[in-house]
């Protein structure tokens, strides 16, 4: 530790620097010329206890940008491994730089990373820098991510570099300043495993386990035990994803997190037409990674960690694999509870009953048939106004809300609670991807209040406030589909 806990300011420890030097190289921010702050999350920086008066200096520009590095700061690049789009490659941070790991006045660990900031051994021809657009993106993604509740790495400031930086055309250059639980990867234990040594593997996972997990650290078989936890976490994750329409777009298994939270907002997206075919991606040509397809990717991924840990499983590998398929066969059990105990709440319903499997089916198979918008068909039925969805006056949709009234009435909470239940669990908005879009083309003209402004309505989804009816409003019918690009 660096200082006492009471005072303001930066307060590294930097426990990852401590591992076995194969999983990172020593790697300080490239400078550059002329840093200026354009996003600096206020709140984020105080729940951190960091100083945001100094930080909203020169000084946090130049810290942000990486030109200075803070007092106990070590920075570093991480090495890691991913399936991307199914194919095993050899990965790292190629463009981004861990300065260390904050340690906060209610002693929480956070991960404090440059993202933007230059070449890396692990860069593998990139340039290592970001251009503004995609860092803009990830910014309001990760903070309307948290503010939906959704476990999330999160956004503390972006810093335009004075740079230009070559894509299809010349864009001007920016680093994000990137928080997170941790970033080790399912690729961080597959690139353990093909790289690393037995008791490097083994190192690794101890450090998760303490990082992560440190309830289980005296099990008898940890490292079991530890596949469970992680596998609960991400069945937890993509089902919140679900039930907001999120579409993450890369789900490759170095963007799949240890600790539960949603990492890189690339090509991500969230649908307005419900469809589980959706894909927004520029690069998923073959919908891989579609809406109604996370899930089968959430558990494909595991599978990956399962077969990097093997080897701490059991001395037997037969053994070892029996007990990981045991483990990833808890997968849809633990996805099919959430998703269901999110969509009972998104209706309404407290107790649980047989038939409300097929009562949500039929909704969402009535919402794809017709077109109608997931988050405001649900908005709709929260404010007991099902005429302003495009389902009305179908006989099927009639039907439908004839079976939910009674199932609602055959329940012992009163209309007021049932109706805050579905305020608390359907958001009035989301980042609709217009309104992404037109805050990115605003701040990329210089002008960021459009930016500001929607981060402000999405801090609070669920406020169903005056301000927030704008933001509710579907896109003008585009001659093309919405595509989303990754920021490389």
């Amino acid at each position: 530790m660096t200082k006492d806990l009471s005072e303001k300011g930066w307060n590294f420890d930097n426990s990852y620097a401590r591992l076995p030097k194969v999983f990172f190289t020593s790697q300080n921010p490239t400078p550059v010329q002329s840093p200026k702050i354009v996003m600096f999350n206020k709140s984020l920086a105080m729940s951190l206890g960091l100083d945001r008066e100094k930080l909203e200096s020169e000084e946090g520009a130049q810290v942000f940008a990486g030109n200075k590095i803070p007092d106990g700061a070590s920075p570093l690049a991480q090495a890691y491994a991913g399936h991307q789009f199914g194919h095993f490659t050899m990965l790292g941070d190629g463009r981004a730089v861990l300065l260390g790991e904050q340690i906060t006045p209610t002693d929480e660990r956070f991960d404090i990373q440059l993202k933007g900031s230059g070449r890396t051994p692990y860069s593998r021809g990139g340039d290592g820098r970001a251009a503004l657009g995609p860092m803009l993106r990830e910014y309001i993604i990760s903070e309307g991510m948290h503010g939906l509740g959704i476990p999330t790495t999160r956004s503390l400031a972006v810093v335009t570099t004075g740079e230009e930086i070559a894509r299809e055309s010349y864009l001007p250059g920016a680093i994000l300043t990137r928080i997170a639980a941790s970033h080790l990867r399912v690729g961080t234990f597959q690139y353990a495993a093909r790289w690393g040594s037995a008791d490097e593997l083994r190192t690794l996972a101890d450090y998760a386990i303490k990082r992560h997990y440190p309830e289980i650290e005296e099990n008898d078989n940890r490292y079991l035990t530890f596949l469970h936890e992680v596998i609960k976490r991400q069945a937890m994750l993509i089902a919140k994803w679900q039930l907001v329409g999120f579409i993450h777009g890369v789900m490759n298994t170095d963007n799949m997190t240890i600790s539960g939270e949603s990492i890189d907002y690339g090509p991500c997206a969230f649908i307005d037409t419900y469809d589980p075919a959706a894909v927004f991606s520029s690069i998923d040509r073959e919908g891989r990674y579609a809406y109604g397809n996370q899930p089968n990717i959430g558990v494909w991924n595991l599978a990956r960690l399962a077969e990097a840990l093997l080897p701490l499983l059991h001395e037997n590998q037969e053994e070892a694999v029996t007990l990981a398929q045991d483990k990833l066969s808890d997968f849809a059990q633990f996805f099919e509870l959430n998703w269901l105990e999110g969509m009972r709440a998104k209706l309404g319903l407290f107790n649980e009953e047989e038939q409300d499997k097929p009562l949500i089916k039929d909704l969402l198979d009535m919402m794809q048939k017709h077109g109608a918008d997931y988050t405001n068909t649900f908005r709709a039925l929260t404010l007991d106004k099902p005429e302003e969805t495009i389902l009305m006056g179908t006989a099927e949709f009639t039907q439908w809300l004839e079976r939910w009234k009674a199932r609602l009435g055959r329940q012992q909470e009163s209309k007021e609670s049932y109706i805050q239940l579905m305020k608390n669990s359907n958001p009035a908005v989301i980042p609709r991807n217009h309104r992404v879009e037109e805050a990115l083309e605003a701040a990329n003209n210089g002008d960021y209040r459009v930016m500001e402004k929607l981060l402000e309505v999405l801090s609070n989804p669920y406020a169903y406030s005056p301000e927030q009816l704008e933001y509710t409003t579907l896109p003008a019918p585009a001659a093309r589909p919405y595509r989303t690009f990754c920021g490389t």
